[in-house]
This record gives C-alpha cells, structure tokens and sequence, in this order.
C-alpha cells in the first residue's frame, strides 16, 4: 500500500474542488491509501509518513498561496527526508494568462529542492493541473488524471 498526501489551501473552495478530484484519481489506483488536508492541519510529519505529495494551491501574484509557502518554509525542518518521494502539483486561477502555470512551477521547485521525483505530462498540461475558476468538466477531469499517474508511479516506484 502506498500513501498518497494532497495538501492544498482554498479561500474560495476552487482549489478544494480540485483536491477532491485528484483524490478521486489517485483512489482509482491498486494500492493507493488517499488522505487530503488542508494546509493549515498538514504537519511535517505527514510529509515524512507519505509516499508521494500533491500540493494544490491558488495563484496569488504568480505564485502558490501565502499559506502554502508557510508550510513549504517549514518543511525544511526536515530538509533531506524526503528525497525519492513523488510530487506533483495543481493550482487555481482568476483568469487565463494569470500565473497557474509560475505557480505550478513554484511548488514544484520547492518539491524538487527536496529531492523528490516529479509527476509531469509529456501531452498535455505538463507542469499540473489548472483551472481558471471553479474547475470545469476538463479542469476535474485534468485533476482526475494527475492523481491516477501520481498514484500509479508511487506505486512503481515502491515496487
């Protein structure tokens, strides 16, 4: 069994939406134990007791959410424990060309400074999944997808 962590913030319930289809996701997969949190109850030891993280957070200025970057502060604490883990990452916007991508990016970065292995897609939203809004039929099933493949390559990379 391996255990997959989606830690997101939400003041509007957007990004909320798309954590619970991330999770919808990742359960679709054999082995996979789903847990969500919510930032402000997300503590470092549930970084250190899961077997890949997803961080989920809206655009705020172009990058993650003032609570998100709290708790990634925090996490270095535990700096060098998380090495090998899986990532990935989703994010909430206002609008197109408001920043969900440099905010994908920005948490990304901070998982890969941490030494984890980064989920991508090679067709199609390749840094995570977005949405401009409340999550449209494509954006939840974007999320749906995300989950699965994070999901599915823990669950490789725990074999």
């Amino acid at each position: 069994m391996v255990k997959i962590l989606i830690i997101y913030y939400s003041r509007s319930g957007n990004t909320e939406k798309m954590a619970q289809a991330v999770a919808e996701g990742a359960k679709q997969v054999k082995g996979a134990d789903v847990e969500i949190r919510k930032v402000a109850e997300a503590t470092n030891e549930d970084l250190l007791a899961a077997d890949a993280i997803i961080v989920g957070s809206p655009t705020y200025y172009g990058s993650m959410s003032g609570k998100v970057k709290e708790f990634i502060d925090d996490s270095v604490k535990i700096h060098g424990k998380l090495e090998g883990k899986v990532g990935a990452a989703f994010a909430s916007s206002g609008g197109t060309a408001s920043g969900a991508e440099t905010t994908l990016l920005s948490i990304l970065q901070a998982l890969l400074v941490h030494g984890m292995i980064v989920q991508g897609r090679s067709d199609d939203k390749h840094y995570g999944a977005a949405a401009v809004g409340a999550p449209d039929r494509e954006a939840t099933e974007s999320c749906r997808r995300l989950g699965k493949k994070v999901a599915e390559l823990t669950v490789k990379v725990k074999m």
